[in-house]
């Protein structure tokens, strides 16, 4: 476990360069212009609209893939026909030729994400691809498939805003749910407001930086609900990836009805910590649902903080949460020393797989 010091860590510009020699921290602050940019370059490749009574598959892994679950979250009651996500190599055995299939890979190689794009070739699927090129774009361009272009000389987790912007247009595209741009806007001007209140230039007790400090030390746990349930996930993956460290993500209410028992003896085993998350659509009971799990844990000595999503749409509400949790998880890398873009076990991992082949 990491040395508990951070009381003391600043964690201004200067701190954060120190550890952050590639700059991740301003594609986190550029997230704002990602949003804008990613309707733009959706609206370039001229999606053509096809009824697809099966709804909408996303496929794709990590970060890539991570805009599906979002854009299921956000578009909550709105989504008109099943909006799922598939990680792995193959797609779900109910996947028909009414089905539309968003293949999903940043850099284009991921080798589960073109599995499922041939899969989904041999069922007849209408296919859609997102990604910055790579054999994945050349299959596609060569089959006829949409290509959604994405901004390169990113980490894949940094194309968030990229992700979930096609997920959202692909979902209207195949009647899976409205269209969302004006809400996208909004919330883009609201990131850029946020991105003031808690980057590196904020004070040191806003919300991103305090959040990272009392958490220092701690193995996160991090719950949500609707809207807030893949934000958790992103929350767990940024941990993982920037600060360097485990972290977990759960839901609510499933957790009180098993997790809940295990905070009675987590001390026995380190040093854990709970965020859940707030948001003004969750119903009374899941709000009340909180209340007595953080008091619960807190008896038992957990430390527990909750955090609430901002703005009016769905679309501003989740990505407050995405921005603050990728300010939260890079200054976390701080008080870790760690530099936010070192994933050297991921490449090691890819580099063995491909050694095998």
């Amino acid at each position: 476990m990491f040395a508990d010091n951070s009381s003391a860590q600043p964690l201004d510009r200067a701190a954060v360069a120190a550890v952050d020699p590639t700059d991740q921290i301003a594609d986190v602050l550029s997230l704002p212009e990602q949003l804008r940019d990613a309707v733009f370059k959706v609206e370039s490749a001229e999606l053509p609209q096809v009824d697809s009574p099966g709804g909408l598959l996303v496929a794709g892994m990590g970060g890539s893939g991570i805009g599906g679950r979002l854009a299921r979250g956000i578009l909550g009651d709105q989504a008109s026909r099943p909006i799922l996500s598939s990680a792995g190599y193959s797609l779900p055995g109910w996947t028909t030729s009414e089905t539309t299939v968003l293949c999903a890979s940043y850099s284009g190689e991921t080798e589960e994400t073109l599995a499922c794009f041939e899969a989904a070739g041999i069922i007849g699927t209408n296919r859609v691809v997102v990604t910055t090129g790579g054999t994945l774009a050349q299959a596609a361009r060569a089959e006829g498939v949409p290509v959604i272009p994405v901004a390169g000389g990113l980490q894949p987790r940094a194309a968030v805003a990229y992700m979930t912007v096609a997920a959202l247009e692909v979902a209207a595209a195949c009647g899976a749910g409205p269209r969302l741009t004006t809400e996208v806007d909004v919330a883009a001007d609201h990131l850029e407001q946020l991105a003031i209140e808690w980057g590196p230039d904020s004070a040191e007790d806003s919300l991103a930086k305090s959040l990272a400090r009392a958490i220092h030390g701690t193995i996160p746990v991090i719950a949500g609900y609707g809207l807030t349930e893949a934000v958790a996930s992103r929350w767990k993956t940024q941990v993982n990836e920037n600060a360097n460290q485990l972290a977990f993500a759960s839901v609510l209410p499933e957790l009180d009805h098993n997790e809940i028992v295990g905070w009675g003896s987590a001390a026995d085993f380190g040093r854990f910590s709970a965020v859940f998350f707030e948001d003004s659509d969750d119903p009374q009971r899941i709000a009340r649902r909180i209340e007595l799990t953080r008091s619960l844990i807190e008896a038992d000595g957990g430390s527990v903080h909750v955090v609430s999503s901002l703005g009016q749409t769905a679309v501003e509400r989740a990505f407050s949460l995405i921005l603050l949790g990728d300010l939260f998880s890079t200054y976390l890398a701080i008080c870790n020393r760690q530099d936010p873009a070192d994933i050297a076990v991921i490449t090691a991992l890819k580099k063995g797989l491909a050694e095998q082949e």
